[in-house]
């Protein structure tokens, strides 16, 4: 799992605006932090020093995510490539 930002604005069409610490990649699973999946990054906004993350949640009620942290859920092959660097620092 990794952070990646608040959510600072709900569009009114439903979108959660997030200020992401870091530009995610479209289609990333996004996920709170219980692990509840509430959507994915639909786009990208902003300039590349801080941009903003638009997520399409699948959430009924998106206006309570409003200044909730998010994260990503990494996919398998990055938590696993993860994993093994952080056991080799531990050994």
């Amino acid at each position: 799992m990794q952070r990646l930002g608040r959510v600072s604005n709900v569009s009114p069409s439903g979108n959660a605006i997030v200020k992401a610490e870091h530009a995610p990649k479209i289609g990333s699973e996004v996920v709170d932090e219980n692990l509840v999946v509430i959507g994915k990054v639909f786009d990208i906004i902003g300039p590349v020093s801080a941009p903003y993350a638009v997520i399409k949640p699948v959430v009924k009620d998106p206006v309570r995510l409003l200044n909730k942290p998010l994260y990503l859920l990494l996919s398998k092959t990055k938590r696993s490539r993860r994993e093994n660097e952080q056991r080799k620092q531990v050994t």
